[in-house]
């Protein structure tokens, strides 16, 4: 899928009418089966850009076109049929916590259905197979049947790459969808979504904290600042001096992004805003 940013101002989705806009003149590209990492400190607009990217939020300004359609000027019908093809996984995924893993897994698959079947699925998962091999491959396997609030938060951000893993979009939005997770199922993590993502030959743009992990990873690093389009470069072309640049004042997310040891219990489930793949 092929998205386009020209001249974009978004606020933050929290944000008050009056806030100042999070992005400034963000204009950027991705093509169909590309895959990008989006790096910068805390407060940079890397989530508003993902939330603007999956048509949850309206640019204030300048153009945003997903495969060529502005989603605004859609009807809402056929906007809804355009979200069924993107899949957001916000950093704390917002997974009912009385519900079964497998169930959870499966509404990746809720855009493909119809009524009667996304009903039925919440009773009676249609796919198990599938549901436990994408949760195999990110060592989930035995929380095939687990309740979701029996997880760690680690556990809970793979279940929601499981759900990007057998669902039928084409372009994966992912916001620090590693952020809970210990190096080893860090790499691991990125490594099985980006091998599932060239499969299905679907778009991926990752905002990332962990930008060791972004230039293992992605062959292409988006620099956001303030806001602003700092950099977008060829991994090869990214040097320390342009990253040092980018975390000014910020230097300890950059010298502390080795990621941090998956926690043993489960924390409290905040609700973010939106999160496709339902």
């Amino acid at each position: 899928m092929r998205v386009e940013l020209e001249g974009v101002h978004a606020r933050h989705p929290a944000a008050v009418a009056t806030a100042a806009a999070a992005l400034r003149g963000i204009t950027l590209s991705a093509q169909p089966g590309e895959a990008l990492a989006v790096v910068g400190p805390s407060g940079a607009g890397k989530t508003t850009l993902l939330q603007l990217l999956a048509c949850a939020l309206p640019p204030q300004r300048g153009e945003l076109r997903v495969d060529g359609q502005q989603p605004w000027a859609l009807s809402r019908r056929v906007l809804q049929r355009l979200r069924g093809q993107l899949c957001l996984v916000p950093q704390v995924p917002p997974l009912p916590p009385r519900q079964r893993v497998v169930t959870s897994v499966l509404a990746g698959r809720l855009p493909a259905m119809s009524l009667a079947q996304s009903i039925a699925s919440l009773f009676y998962p249609a796919d198990i197979p599938a549901a436990h091999e994408a949760l195999a491959r990110l060592d989930l396997a035995d929380k095939l049947f687990e309740r979701v609030d029996r997880l760690s938060g680690g556990e809970r951000q793979r279940v929601a790459l499981a759900r990007a893993l057998v669902s039928p979009a084409r372009l994966w939005l992912l916001d620090e969808p590693i952020s809970a997770l210990d190096p080893t199922r860090a790499q691991q993590a990125l490594q099985v979504t980006l091998d599932e993502a060239r499969k299905h030959g679907a778009t991926v743009v990752a905002s990332l904290h962990q930008v060791e992990l972004a230039l293992q990873h992605f062959p292409r690093i988006v620099g956001l600042r303030e806001g602003v389009l700092a950099f977008d470069l060829p991994r090869a072309e990214l040097t320390p001096a342009r990253l040092a640049r980018l975390y000014a004042q910020h230097e300890h997310e950059l010298q502390g992004s080795e990621t941090a040891a998956e926690p043993a219990a489960a924390p409290p489930a905040p609700a973010p805003a939106v999160m496709h793949c339902r």
